[in-house]
């Protein structure tokens, strides 16, 4: 699962970090962009020697470059993380966008609510917090599955003596 529970030693504070899967590292990266590039030339060969190469040759440098640059953009939105922090008395939620830029939330953590929208969200198991007139979104970038899990875990976390959490 590509979030995890933190509590740190002699604090009653937990914490909750999320973020989207990571499954292309640097050197993968490298890999896939070479064999690529390698896989692309290999029916280029006969033409050596010809006119024919160089007329060829730019629109191969484009879809190797394409490719590089759709794998930057993917990499730049694996930058997203969200953590979560519940502490005795307030839940606070940071979400750090592809950007850089920072969106915080919180609210009392008694009036905190979870919220899983079945199929009204921009995404099926759409899991939301609620508290202090907003309502925002977690974990919108993992997997339905994820989500599920999420959620369950969420609502045991949250105080029992809380208002009722639903499922819409």
């Amino acid at each position: 699962m590509p979030y995890k529970w933190t509590t740190q030693p002699g604090e009653t504070s937990q914490q909750l970090r999320l973020w989207p899967h990571q499954s292309l590292p640097p050197r993968g990266f490298a890999g896939f962009i070479l064999v690529t590039f390698t896989l692309i030339l290999i029916p280029t060969l006969p033409l050596l020697g010809t006119a024919l190469l160089w007329g060829l040759l730019p629109f191969v440098l484009l879809a190797v470059a394409g490719m590089y640059f759709a794998l930057q953009r993917n990499h730049k939105s694996r930058l997203i993380e969200e953590v979560l922090t519940l502490d005795q008395e307030m839940t606070h939620l940071r979400h750090t966008t592809a950007k850089g830029d920072v969106k915080d939330w919180e609210c009392n953590r008694y009036w905190a609510q979870v919220t899983k929208y079945d199929s009204d969200g921009p995404v099926p198991h759409y899991v939301t917090l609620r508290g202090k007139g907003r309502e925002v979104e977690i974990g919108a970038f993992l997997s339905e599955d994820e989500r599920i899990a999420l959620f369950e875990d969420l609502q045991r976390r949250l105080p029992p003596d809380q208002p009722s959490a639903s499922t819409k």
